[in-house]
């Protein structure tokens, strides 16, 4: 089932403009209008009944669009009228974009009718930017710090204590999050004939949550806290000591901030009976969390799209949640929490700036 809302704004606004040109060909004009009814929430075999087609080609285009964009809908695969543009300037065309990166096809079609005085249809521009291996694409967020290096012996570090961990040992990843008192609108299912809307909320307080989990089990340790510091690490471990009293051996791999690494936390660990190592992650390498993904999870089922008159509503479902859904729901949950981890090397990304 295809579900409605996929689209971002900039999305849909190239695919309805595409949808009202009147200069692209027709079958670029449904097939764009298929993908526009599509995330409005219309069904498959609706979009097939309203354009005159089957079910298994909307399917086809919806597919086509998910992995090549606007290019999929435009592209047929067959060599085509000839370019309007000479190898040079098309070769000027390529570097253009690559210098600006422009936003739209719009602002790319007005430069090419400026410069070299040719006007090109939406389908036909898309086409060419296809032809120049060229894609409309959203930038990545990577820190240029990121050492390759690193992470890999991080990667190979963990696997390798992974597979010797013993049954008397537990493995937790720590963090600290700070949800904000604010709904987030995200798309969703509704009447296509009803508009739906939510109403903000009025106040900007936050949590201040310090927080453990334990991939293999779902066991979570949430602390509500009124500022992350060293005390409040120093309060988690003793809450994930409690929480695992037969492990001879609990492995805590956790970030760089400042309280983790204080005097106050080494001095409590070299203390008898803390059955604890630290395992500090490689610096600006969130992405080696798993429980940072575990926010992202908190915010689709707490403040998407929900709103909560008071503070304490919110602070009740976060906490909630936290505690007690997940390691419930921790067979439902766990595809979306895991461990399985990459290198991201930022000589492989042209950082912009």
């Amino acid at each position: 089932m295809i579900h409605g809302g996929f689209l971002s704004d900039a999305e849909r606004r190239e695919l309805r403009a595409l949808a009202r040109d009147g200069l692209s060909e027709g079958r670029v004009v449904r097939r764009a209008n298929a993908i526009v009814l599509l995330d409005a929430g219309w069904t498959c075999e609706a979009v097939a009944a309203a354009l005159l087609i089957d079910d298994d080609t909307v399917r086809c285009w919806h597919k086509l669009y998910a992995e090549h964009g606007l290019t999929g809908l435009v592209v047929f695969h067959h060599l085509g009228r000839r370019s309007h543009l000479t190898r040079a300037q098309e070769a000027a065309l390529f570097a253009w974009v690559r210098t600006t990166l422009p936003r739209n096809t719009r602002t790319i079609g007005a430069w090419i009718a400026e410069t070299y005085d040719v006007a090109y249809s939406h389908a036909g521009l898309i086409a060419l930017l296809h032809r120049l291996d060229l894609a409309y694409r959203k930038p990545d967020l990577v820190a240029r710090k990121l050492d390759p290096a690193r992470q890999k012996a991080f990667i190979e570090d963990y696997d390798r204590l992974m597979r010797r961990l013993g049954e008397d040992e537990a493995v937790v990843f720590v963090d600290a999050v700070h949800p904000t008192h604010q709904v987030r609108a995200a798309g969703c299912w509704a009447p296509k004939d009803e508009r739906v809307a939510i109403e903000p909320n009025s106040g900007r307080e936050r949590l201040n949550i310090h927080g453990a989990v334990d991939l293999e089990t779902g066991k979570t340790q949430m602390l509500d806290v009124p500022v992350v510091d060293a005390r409040s690490t120093i309060l988690l471990l003793m809450a994930i000591l409690a929480a695992h009293p037969t492990m001879r051996m609990i492995h805590v791999f956790l970030d760089n901030a400042r309280y983790h690494h204080a005097r106050l936390v080494r001095q409590w660990l070299e203390q008898e009976g803390r059955r604890i190592t630290l395992h500090f992650l490689p610096t600006y390498c969130p992405h080696l969390n798993p429980i940072e993904r575990l926010w992202g999870v908190m915010h689709q089922n707490v403040t998407h799209n929900r709103c909560y008159a008071r503070f304490r509503d919110f602070k009740v479902k976060t906490m909630t949640f936290l505690t007690q859904n997940v390691p419930r729901n921790w067979n439902t949950l766990r595809d979306s929490v895991t461990d399985n981890f990459r290198v991201i090397d930022p000589a492989e990304f042209r950082v912009l700036r």
